[in-house]
C-alpha cells in the first residue's frame, strides 16, 4: 500500500540569512519555517524529527524560536488523527538543535532511529550548542532503554528498509550523520532531505555566486567540505525522486533533475508552478 507523508508545521526560527545559504545578506535576520513529517498509510504512524524543545532554547545559537501552542507535536499529530503513543517509530534526519528537541514526549516503546556516526558526533563537541544537552541526554537514556532507540550504520551498510515503502540512506552532507528517508508514495518517491538542502531557490534553482548549472550553493552550516556539501545536493537532485522535502522550505517537484513546482502541505498534495530556471547560456 502506497505511503502518504503529512507536513507538520512546528513554528518558525529567525536566523541571519547567511547561516541558511553561504555569503546571502549578511547581517540580515530571516524567518524560517521547521517542519516535521508524519508518514501514515503503513503498519504504524512513522514520524520524522520532533522541532525544537522551546523558543527560549534557540537564543543559545542567536536564533529566535516562534513556536506556539497550535505548533505543538500533540496538536500537530492530532490534526492527523494520531497520538503521541501510536508513533511507532521517530526518525531523525539528524539531531542538530531544530530537529530533536521533542522526543521525550513520546514514550520509550516509541523507537528513535538514528545513524549512528550522528549520535557519535552529537556528543564530540565540534558544533556545540547545536546539539543541546538535555535532547543527547535524553537520548542517552534511550540507548540504556531495550527498544527505545535504534541505531544504523548507513555509511556503511547502504540502504535499510525500515518497512515496506520506508527506506533509510546515508545522506553524506550537512552533517557527518546525517540520514535520508526515501518514501514511496501513490505519485512516485518522495526524499526527506532534512537540511541537507536549506532554500531551494537560492541553493538550487537559481544558486548565488556560482558559474553556472548543478554548481549549487552550499549553506553557511555544514560539518564536512564544501565540495561534499555540493555533491550530496547533487546526489538528492539526480536521485530520480519526484518529490524532495527539506525542514526550512515546501517540498520542490523534481523532473529531469530540475525543479518544476512546489508541493503544499501533503505529499502528494497540491502543486503550483515553480519559478522557471534563469538561462544560464543565452544563445
Amino acid at each position: 500500500m502506497p505511503l502518504e507523508i503529512k507536513i507538520l508545521d512546528y513554528g518558525d526560527i529567525e536566523l541571519e540569512s547567511s547561516f541558511l545559504v553561504l555569503g546571502r545578506d549578511c547581517g540580515r535576520t530571516r524567518r524560517v519555517p521547521v517542519y516535521g513529517f508524519l508518514i501514515l498509510g503503513g503498519r504504524w504512524p512513522v514520524l520524522v524529527d520532533t522541532g525544537y524543545r522551546d523558543n527560549a532554547i534557540m537564543g543559545s545559537l542567536g536564533m529566535r524560536g516562534l513556536q506556539f501552542h497550535e505548533n505543538m507535536v500533540e496538536r500537530q499529530l492530532a490534526n492527523h488523527g494520531v497520538k503521541v503513543g501510536d508513533v511507532r517509530y521517530i526518525l531523525h534526519t539528524h539531531l542538530h538543535i531544530d530537529h530533536a528537541g521533542k522526543d521525550d514526549c513520546f514514550p520509550m516503546n516509541t523507537t528513535v532511529v538514528i545513524n549512528r556516526r550522528e549520535l557519535e558526533y552529537s556528543v564530540s563537541g565540534l558544533m556545540h550548542p547545536q546539539y543541546p544537552k538535555p535532547d543527547i541526554l535524553h537520548l542517552v537514556e534511550r540507548l540504556h532503554t531495550p527498544g527505545a532507540l535504534r541505531l544504523e550504520d548507513l555509511d556503511q551498510s547502504g540502504p535499510i528498509e525500515l518497512m515496506p515503502g520506508l527506506t533509510l540512506a546515508h545522506a553524506d552532507g550537512h552533517t557527518e550523520g546525517s540520514m535520508n528517508v526515501h518514501v514511496e508514495t501513490a505519485d512516485g518517491t518522495a526524499i526527506i532531505c532534512g537540511d541537507v538542502i536549506y532554500d531551494f531557490n537560492d541553493q538550487i534553482i537559481e544558486p548565488q555566486r556560482t558559474f553556472g548549472p548543478e554548481e549549487y550553493q552550499v549553506t553557511g552550516n555544514h560539518s564536512g567540505s564544501k565540495r561534499r556539501e555540493k555533491a550530496a545536493m547533487r546526489k538528492l537532485m539526480h536521485s530520480g525522486a519526484k518529490y524532495i522535502l527539506p525542514v526550512h522550505d515546501k517540498p520542490a517537484v523534481v523532473q529531469g533533475a530540475r525543479v518544476v513546482g512546489r508541493a503544499d502541505m501533503a505529499i502528494p498534495g497540491p502543486i503550483s508552478q515553480s519559478v522557471p530556471r534563469r538561462d544560464w547560456f543565452p544563445a
